[in-house]
């Protein structure tokens, strides 16, 4: 527990953080029967929703009301799409709705739509690993709506605005009614086969839940998960959302801005051009600068100043080398020969030579050296070396 105690507003402004940061509050669906209900005089409404066991505070801005197509009252029964956070002043959490519908015979159809919802989004239609990259610059933009009607020429006006260029090719279908989600599935699939764009609008105005429900039948989703042109989905309002928009590689709030998302602004793609290749053309420049100063770096070295040099410095190391190895191999001779020279002497001293130098001589009989007495006999003759030459001698006794 911490001794530094904080301020209530402290307190409240760290909650409403934490309710902020949960993606789930961000955008919740909550089926509920109104009560206290009261539309002030600023336009915005306030209400409770409740059930059997609890209930929670909700508030509707005017900003959202005026796309209301019925009067709340208490006791309706309604489902309300918004998020909820922390009312910081009064420290309480409340709903802040920016869509509601009442339930009743729409009951049926909600249901169906979160049982193929669930169902879709189990078999992975909705992953965004599936969803294809919108063309950068597509010169077809393939519209399946209806023929006549403002969707249409909002289509045509954003485009043309933003790049002339661009050709709209549509593809008129039925966008409610009995029938008209599967004019919409052959619609895209006659596309694709056809290869009639580079992507696709599937677009419609606003409308309560059945006008919008063709953009909520399963032929439709699959239709729209097998394209293999891209797909913008813009049907009904920015709160209106419908299986064709989670299926889809991309979802636009309006028609308008499907169109928007779909055709690049050509002044503005210009104006990137034109920035891209001011920003080439420096670094063309910057490089020629980089290269200039590393060539004349290089030139200045003394690789290309003093070619020769380090070879004359080799020369150098060379030279001390081969004197190193002659100073060597000449100690190594002047070690051998003074130990020639010992060897030489002390052999000479062990000479019978020089025995023969201080007066001795040798006595030999037939080429044998005589080193006894009993080996001669009287009258035999004997050889006698001495230092200087050999004397024949016979034996007297």
């Amino acid at each position: 527990m911490t001794n530094n105690p904080i301020s209530v507003s402290q307190l409240n402004r760290y909650i409403k953080e934490k309710f902020d940061e949960d993606e789930y509050f961000a955008n919740v669906l909550v089926e509920g029967e109104i009560s206290n209900f009261k539309h002030h005089s600023t336009g915005h409404i306030y209400f409770t929703l409740k059930d059997e066991k609890s209930l929670i505070k909700g508030v509707m801005f005017k900003t959202y009301t005026g796309y209301l197509d019925f009067v709340p009252k208490d006791g309706m029964k309604v489902m309300v799409l918004g998020s909820v956070s922390v009312f910081e002043r009064d420290g309480t959490y409340q709903l802040y709705a920016k869509a509601m519908k009442q339930l009743g015979k729409l009951g049926d159809l909600r249901a169906a739509y979160e049982e193929l919802k669930k169902k879709l989004e189990e078999e992975g239609l909705f992953d965004s690993s599936h969803k294809k990259p919108i063309p950068m610059m597509p010169q077809i933009i393939g519209v399946l709506t209806s023929n006549t009607g403002a969707v249409i020429r909002d289509i045509i006006n954003v485009s043309t605005r933003r790049n002339p260029n661009v050709r709209i090719r549509l593809f008129p279908v039925p966008v409610q009614g009995e029938g008209a989600g599967k004019k919409i599935a052959e619609g895209i699939k006659f596309m694709n086969d056809h290869k009639l764009a580079d992507v696709l609008i599937v677009a419609r105005g606003g409308g309560s839940l059945e006008d919008l429900w063709p953009f909520n039948e399963e032929v439709v989703a699959r239709a729209i998960y097998d394209s293999e042109i891209p797909v913008i989905s813009a049907v009904g309002h920015e709160t209106d959302f419908t299986i064709a928009d989670f299926v889809s590689d991309l979802r636009a709030p309006t028609p308008s801005a499907a169109a928007e998302l779909a055709v690049p602004d050509r002044i503005e793609v210009m104006g990137k051009i034109k920035s891209y290749q001011t920003r080439l053309e420096q670094a063309l420049i910057q490089k020629v600068k980089f290269m200039k100063l590393r060539y004349e770096k290089c030139m200045a070295s003394r690789v290309f100043t003093q070619p020769l040099q380090k070879i004359q410095e080799q020369y150098i190391v060379l030279d001390q080398k081969v004197k190193t190895m002659e100073y060597a191999v000449m100690q190594k001779l002047e070690s051998k020969k003074a130990n020639a020279q010992n060897l030489i002497l002390r052999l000479d001293a062990l000479s019978p030579l020089k025995t023969l130098a201080r007066g001795y001589g040798i006595v030999s009989k037939q080429g044998k050296i005589v080193k006894s007495v009993k080996e001669l006999k009287p009258e035999e003759e004997i050889e006698v070396r001495i230092q200087d030459g050999q004397i024949k001698a016979k034996v007297i006794a």
